[in-house]
């Protein structure tokens, strides 16, 4: 099973990519085993290898760093919880979109442990939630919020990066990006949906649902 850190405080982001790359250099070379870092970052935004630069609404915000994980323009600060995941695929199979799709059921599966319905969509990666408060969308169909997103990276089919949870972060400070390039929705948090959670209630169901979603 992967070792689990969680990390106490806001982990600059640099910091926390060295430890990435640090980590996943020492599994290449065949000194350590898998990992799972957990942590909370100060705010920052993130571009993935297919950000827009329009996408980038308030360039002066926050600090900006550029990140080789896939995806687009994304948010990280307090209150949200970040699970980055070093995993061998190697033995859990050559599969990149099998692995979003496995991080993608590991986020509903924690959020199940909530009450809360995470689902997913083709064509939009993370995890959304159904909101029947709001009012539908132009098409008719209901209104969605985004409260986990996912970005990943792999090094000789190691991975890098993982998924994101909005506990309870302030939700006013993604409004600098248009997030993960998708408009239209809007994004929520356990909080902002009426679910009491601490980041240590996350880490548990984070921890117990992983054997559920990866297998032993």
């Amino acid at each position: 099973m992967p070792d689990w850190q969680i990390l106490d405080g806001l982990t600059p982001y640099p910091h926390s990519n060295e430890m990435m790359e640090d980590h996943v250099a020492s599994m290449i070379a065949g000194d350590v085993g898998e990992q799972v870092l957990l942590l909370e970052h100060p705010p920052i935004y993130t571009a993935g290898s297919s950000a827009k630069p329009a996408d980038l609404l308030d360039h002066q915000r926050f600090e900006v760093f550029e990140t080789r994980r896939g995806g687009e323009y994304t948010y990280h600060g307090p209150g949200q919880r970040i699970a980055y995941t070093m995993l061998d695929l190697n033995t859990r199979g050559r599969d990149v979109r099998k692995f979003v799709s496995l991080l993608e059921a590991w986020v509903i599966a924690t959020l199940a442990e909530f009450n809360v319905t995470g689902q997913s969509r083709p064509g939009r990666v993370g995890v959304w939630v159904e909101r029947p408060d709001k009012p539908p969308l132009p098409d008719g169909s209901m209104a969605e919020d985004k409260i986990a997103a996912i970005g990943v990276r792999l090094r000789k089919w190691i991975s890098f990066h993982g998924i994101s949870i909005n506990v309870e972060p302030d939700l006013n400070h993604y409004d600098g990006i248009v997030p993960c390039g998708i408009t239209g929705y809007g994004v929520t948090s356990l909080v902002d949906l009426g679910v009491p959670a601490t980041m240590a209630d996350v880490d548990v169901a984070l921890q117990k649902t992983f054997d559920q979603v990866f297998g032993p």
